[in-house]
């Protein structure tokens, strides 16, 4: 499965859980708050100024090692 920027973050966390440390590890540490689930990745990442690309990255390569 490929990971893409306009999946929301409830999305990627019904995929697996562990994503969420991902998207911690990257700064993104509102994964638990309600209102994130609805956000797409995408949204996410320009709020708190992240690279999409590099974030898309790094999940889509956790993801590839289960």
């Amino acid at each position: 499965m490929q990971v893409t920027k306009d999946m929301t973050i409830g999305e990627l966390l019904m995929i697996d859980r562990g994503v969420g440390i991902v998207l911690m590890q990257n700064g993104m540490h509102c994964v638990g708050c309600p209102s994130s689930a609805g956000e797409t990745l995408e949204e996410a990442s320009l709020v708190h100024g992240m690279d999409i690309n590099e974030l898309l990255a790094d999940i889509n390569d956790f993801l590839a090692k289960k």
